[in-house]
C-alpha cells in the first residue's frame, strides 16, 4: 500500500508550521477559487478525468445464463465488448425486434 504524504510528516513537523488561526473577518472575506481565479479553475477542471465520449454506454444489471457468460469469458479480456457486438449483430439480422 502506498503511504500518504501526511504519513511522512511527524507530529513535531506539523507543530512547527507557523499558520495563524483564521479570524472571523478572514473567513468572511474568503471567496471560492472559481470567483478569484476562474481561468485556473477552468483549466484544472478540463484536465481532470477521461474526455467525454460522443456515444456513451448505459450501465445496467442484466442476468445471463452461466454457460453463456462462461462461453464469452473463455476468450479472455474484452468479453463484455464481444457480448455487446454479438447483440448488435443479432439486431442487424432482426431489424424488427
Amino acid at each position: 500500500m502506498r503511504k500518504r504524504k501526511s504519513d511522512d510528516v511527524s507530529p513535531e513537523d506539523w507543530d512547527a508550521v507557523d499558520s495563524p488561526e483564521l479570524t472571523d473577518e478572514m473567513l468572511q472575506r474568503m471567496r471560492p477559487a472559481s470567483e478569484v481565479v476562474p481561468e485556473i479553475v477552468d483549466v484544472y477542471r478540463r484536465s481532470r478525468g477521461r474526455p467525454p465520449k460522443e456515444v456513451t454506454k448505459v450501465a445496467m444489471t442484466v442476468r445471463f445464463d452461466a454457460d453463456i457468460v462462461a462461453a464469452f469469458r473463455t476468450k479472455g479480456r474484452g468479453w463484455q465488448t464481444r457480448m455487446n457486438d454479438a447483440l448488435r449483430g443479432w439486431l442487424r439480422e432482426h431489424p424488427t425486434a
